[in-house]
């Protein structure tokens, strides 16, 4: 007897084939016949998948909503075979990496062969799904989240590539990453603060995700106070370049979901130093930015961290980007944990009497919970 699944009307195969034509199509592409059955599994039930290996010849000629790639690209013929596929990649709307030996070299490799997003760190297939799904945002034409998701490339890739040039002691695109800052500027002044957080939490984690938060927040936090252009370039450029110290500690260790252990707290501590060490020798880089960068952890009771200032040696720039730091912080989507509401992480600015300017956290208030 034949297997009643097998068993269907022309009515019904039209029905099945229209359910598999209503479903987005991914293309997965990865460098081992093991990864890339892995990613097909996770992703075959909510998606029509097609898969290749990378040293196939490539066969792609439907364009996909999106490309995921799981590859090693420690290996230049993984590198070289993604580059070889860089014109059908680029029609793709999202091209996802997930990389297993992720490094801060690596996620900048990644973003320079194309990636809309990169996930470090094991394969999650909840990571992987939520990825791939678009929130619903009827206010947003195609062509609006387009621009809005180029400018989030543009910044992640300036950031990917600002952590390598301090991993790997290379030259600093000084004016890319402050370029990168316009760019958010600019997409701020258009549409607002909600609209950025909302597009950011959706193309990266971890710390490059929280770069982007945090430049984000400051500008328009900057908007709010009525900053001249000067100043609010200076403040998105130290937003930029707040964390470039970090680049010298492992993902393992900022990205980590549990609790750090004393040692691992004491060399996150290091990182407005380090940043601070490295960019003092470039002349594109103003006093006010290296204060920043050296200082963003300090509070205005001098329990800050690493000069322990008190309130008459912050200065203004510092402070502004102190505020926008933690509240960005709170309201980050870690895969691990839920994401704080902004009301109540704004509840949490104005429980750190003492350490943070009274008047400042009156006045972002507006950007916390309206703007």
């Amino acid at each position: 007897m034949q297997n009643a699944r097998t068993i269907l009307s022309p009515a019904d195969r039209d029905g099945v084939r229209e359910k598999e034509a209503a479903r987005p199509f991914v293309h997965v592409l990865a460098d081992r016949s093991e990864k890339l059955a892995g990613v097909c599994a996770m992703l075959e039930e909510r998606f029509a998948v097609a898969g290749e290996r990378l040293d196939a010849e490539a066969k792609l000629s439907q364009v996909p909503s999106a490309i995921v790639i799981r590859a090693d690209l420690r290996d230049i013929d993984n590198i070289a075979a993604i580059k070889k596929r860089a014109g059908k990649l680029a029609k793709a709307k999202k091209r996802i990496f997930l990389l297993e030996h992720s490094s801060h070299v690596g996620i900048s490799q990644a973003y320079a062969l194309g990636a809309t997003l990169v996930l470090p760190g094991p394969v999650n297939r909840p990571r992987l799904l939520a990825a791939l799904s678009d929130p619903a945002n009827p206010s947003l034409s195609s062509s609006e989240t387009a621009q809005s998701d180029t400018a989030v490339e543009a910044a992640a890739t300036a950031i990917a590539s600002m952590f390598t040039a301090v991993t790997l002691d290379q030259p600093l695109d000084v004016d890319g990453t402050k370029e990168a800052g316009r760019q958010i500027a600019d997409r701020i002044t258009e549409r607002g603060l909600s609209e950025w957080l909302t597009t950011v939490r959706r193309h990266h984690e971890g710390t490059y995700q929280h770069c982007l938060l945090v430049t984000g927040v400051a500008i328009d936090f900057g908007l709010s106070l009525g900053v001249g252009r000067a100043d609010l370039e200076r403040l998105y450029s130290a937003a930029m370049f707040h964390d470039i110290g970090k680049a010298q500690i492992p993902l393992a260790i900022l990205d980590k979901p549990d609790r750090l252990d004393a040692e691992e707290r004491a060399l996150i501590e290091t990182h407005p130093v380090v940043g601070y060490a490295f960019l003092k020798g470039h002349d594109k880089i103003s006093p006010e930015i290296l204060d920043a960068v050296r200082h963003h952890h300090e509070y205005l009771d001098g329990s800050g961290y690493p000069d322990a200032l008190c309130a008459e040696s912050i200065g203004d720039i510092v402070r502004i980007l102190t505020i926008s730091d933690i509240f960005a912080a709170l309201i980050e989507h870690r895969h691990y944990k839920p994401t704080m509401p902004r009301a109540e992480a704004y509840n949490v600015l104005c429980g750190m009497n003492g350490k943070l300017e009274k008047a400042l956290v009156h006045s972002f208030k507006q950007v916390a919970l309206t703007r």
